[in-house]
């Protein structure tokens, strides 16, 4: 049991000014491994007030210094990845193997890269008569999810320390342990008070109130599509600048040069990983009608290769969904599902056989799923897949193109010539070409409903300096 009864604010572990507290539960075992303050908005104000306090001095903070706290944030999060690893497995259910390689392995990447950047970066520039200065936001409210939560974390927190803005953190009270190991982290860095702070609780008392106020410059979200309309509202009083990381309803467009085998197989993994507790899960097979049934049986077999089990044991692929809330939401949508006709291939709504005790849902397969239907236009985030047949490679683009989305998808073809000639019509932030990997060095953001802004790479840091140009005499003859 890890209790957390005190908030990082201007370089010190203060007490709530509050006294209700929130618990963080296991999703394998349903029981309590943890609590953490409910914070209020008076804990708000203090951090701040803090982040303020502290902003001039950090943005004229020269950027090598700023790389070497970096640098020693992630040295200080290598040392600890074990428990990192351990820690976010118990908090969302991700099975350890996967959590010490993607939620450990990416934020200790991810403090790297920037640390490097924040050296490298040109933070002024002449243009012409004009020296062109990129200045720091200001204060920054960092909002992040439970399903990767130091990823995201990281992806906020790190350029904008490294483009000079001071951070409040607020995580999600779903997985929030993580980031008081960070915080504990980052104290041991030496980073000057205010600089960095957390304050945790949940999102109408806290989240809100950090949004609203008037001396945060700048929002950055991560989360749900409702959830990112309630921020810009708030955040639109005060002109803040506002980035959103938000829903996805990704196509896998498989065309009929493909190697089936190999795209089916890695179109069922970018589902199921995480449990299908991913933004960027490619949750729609689009096929041609020519080679569904081969396309089905294919992702059948896939899709009953993911046992399911306890994530801190060697043999599960699966673990359990985060919180009993989503199991709910999840088996909701697959009944959905069934109800409006689509071919149910494998796994159901029905509890799993031989775990009485946990979160757990079936990897669950679809077939014949109508493009208009309610498993093929929301997000369900979990391990449901919905195979969609298509007739020519116009009307793929048209159904991968035809929900609120636009995060990430992937197109497999014979030759990546013609996968990349389908993928520029997708109006998505990121297309896998025939399997392609995730580059951290690359944008990463979405279109429509799935936001605005982008993470990682240099383009993350962009995200947090404002554009400032210093109109330059002509020099005097001599």
């Amino acid at each position: 049991m890890q209790i957390r009864d005190q908030l990082y604010i201007d370089g010190r572990w203060l007490a709530p000014a509050g006294t209700q507290t929130l618990e963080v539960i296991n999703p394998s075992t349903e029981m309590v491994i943890g609590r953490i303050p409910a914070g209020t908005a008076a804990d708000a104000e203090a951090a701040v007030a803090a982040a303020r306090a502290a902003a001039t001095a950090w943005s004229e903070t020269a950027p090598a210094v700023r790389a070497a706290y970096l640098a020693k944030i992630q040295a200080g999060l290598k040392a600890r990845a074990d428990e990192i690893a351990r820690t976010i497995t118990g908090e969302v259910g991700m099975p350890l193997k996967l959590s010490a390689r993607i939620q450990t392995g990416s934020p200790i990447a991810i403090f790297g890269l920037y640390a490097k950047l924040a050296a490298e970066f040109p933070f002024e520039e002449q243009v012409g008569n004009s020296l062109v200065l990129r200045d720091a936001v200001g204060v920054v409210v960092a909002i992040t999810p439970w399903n990767y939560p130091l990823h995201q974390i990281a992806a906020k927190v790190a350029p904008a320390l490294a483009a000079g803005c001071t951070v409040v953190l607020k995580p999600s009270e779903v997985a929030p342990l993580n980031a008081f190991i960070l915080a504990e982290v980052i104290e041991a860095a030496g980073l000057p008070p205010g600089v960095f702070n957390l304050v945790t609780g949940l999102g109408p008392t806290l989240g809100e109130a950090l949004v609203r106020h008037p001396e945060v410059d700048m929002v950055s979200f991560t989360g749900s599509t409702g959830a990112g309309v309630r921020v810009s509202e708030l955040a639109a009083a005060g002109v803040k600048r506002v980035a959103l990381e938000l829903g996805g309803k990704s196509a896998a467009v498989i065309l009929d040069d493909a190697d089936f085998a190999q795209a089916v197989k890695s179109t069922v993994n970018a589902c199921f990983l995480n449990c299908g507790q991913t933004c960027t899960a490619h949750t729609r097979m689009l096929v041609p009608e020519s080679r569904y049934a081969e396309a089905a049986k294919l992702a059948v077999e896939a899709a009953q290769g993911f046992t399911l089990g306890d994530p801190l044991g060697d043999t599960a692929k699966l673990g359990p969904l985060t919180s009993a809330a989503q199991r709910q939401r999840v088996r909701d949508y697959i009944a959905r599902g069934i109800a409006e006709g689509a071919e149910l291939l494998c796994g159901g709504p029905e509890a799993p056989a031989g775990l009485p005790t946990g979160y757990y849902v079936k990897p669950t397969v679809f077939g014949r799923v109508s493009p208009a239907s309610t498993i093929a236009q929301q997000e369900i985030f979990g391990p449901v897949l919905a195979i969609i047949s298509y007739r020519d490679e116009d009307d793929a683009v048209a159904i991968a193109n035809g929900t609120p989305y636009g995060l990430a998808g992937a197109v497999w073809a014979g030759s990546d010539e013609r996968a990349q000639k389908v993928a520029r019509r997708l109006r998505t932030g990121q297309v896998d070409i025939n399997g392609g990997s995730f580059n951290l060095l690359a944008p990463f953001g979405g279109f429509k409903q799935s936001g605005n802004g982008r993470e990682l790479g240099r383009y993350g840091l962009e995200e947090f300096l404002e554009y400032k140009a210093l109109q330059l005499r002509p020099a005097k003859a001599a």
